[in-house]
């Protein structure tokens, strides 16, 4: 069953844990399908959060992060790298979930690359869409949380929160 935008329309810290165990579904220009569930995520959340990409305010580059929940929002890294968020919550409170890990790609990176996933769809319904959506198959998982990765810049408060979230391994 694809997640409703209701789902998404709740804090960053209550639907990142809950997209573990998620299916991203990938639909190509051909009609192939790529699958994989998801088992790590991580909370951004406001522009008091300095790991996240609000926390110096808005601009034209982060301004879906301000939009309606549900809204695909991409982010370059290192000029090469393509990493997917999807928006939560209310609308001018930014917040979003970074989707960093599948079953099969250890990483954000290496997760958009096999699912096809670049810019091009940035700004997308992630609810409404037919080129990609989230599904929920009823499976559960145990979820552990850690400090987020990558964001020694935020300084130590930030870089240690635990709003990274994982599928424990069983």
């Amino acid at each position: 069953m694809k997640l409703s935008e209701e789902f998404f329309q709740r804090d960053v810290l209550e639907v990142a844990p809950e997209l573990v165990g998620k299916i991203l579904v990938r639909r190509l220009d051909d009609g192939t399908e790529l699958r994989e569930r998801i088992t790590e995520t991580e909370a951004y959340r406001g522009e008091e959060d300095k790991g996240c990409y609000a926390s110096k305010g808005r601009t034209k580059a982060n301004e879906l992060l301000y939009g309606r929940s549900g809204i695909i929002f991409m982010r370059l890294c290192y000029g090469m790298h393509w990493l997917m968020n999807i928006v939560t919550g209310e609308e001018d409170q930014p917040q979003g979930v970074l989707l960093r890990c599948g079953e099969l790609h250890n990483g954000p990176a290496k997760l958009t690359k096999y699912m096809n996933i670049d810019g091009s769809l940035e700004g997308e319904e992630i609810c409404r869409s037919e080129r990609i959506w989230l599904e929920d198959d009823g499976e559960k998982f145990n979820v552990i949380t850690a400090p987020r990765v990558g964001i020694d810049y935020a300084g130590e408060y930030w870089k240690s929160v635990l709003w990274r979230f994982i599928a424990e391994r069983k």
